[in-house]
């Protein structure tokens, strides 16, 4: 978990390069896609670790989202 803390700083640093927010943008697309490799690597393992079917509760989530937002759309 402190790995994933750690690599989600540096992910959290290279979106500000890529919003122009901060240092220099050279070669950040590539740091950028390593990163959210680590975070999604953080993920996959904390999954297992707690035994959290990643793909189901991913579905689900989705599936809810999509209804909360088509929900707002009727509203607007």
């Amino acid at each position: 978990m402190e790995g994933f803390i750690g690599d989600m700083g540096d992910l959290m640093k290279l979106i500000m390069v890529k919003e122009g927010k901060r240092g220099d943008p050279k070669g950040v697309d590539e740091k950028l896609a390593h990163e959210l490799s680590d975070c999604l690597w953080s993920i996959m393992v904390l999954s297992k670790k707690y035994d959290v079917n990643l793909e189901k509760s991913f579905l689900e989530t989705m599936d809810y989202l999509e209804e909360r937002l088509s929900k707002l759309k009727l509203h607007r």
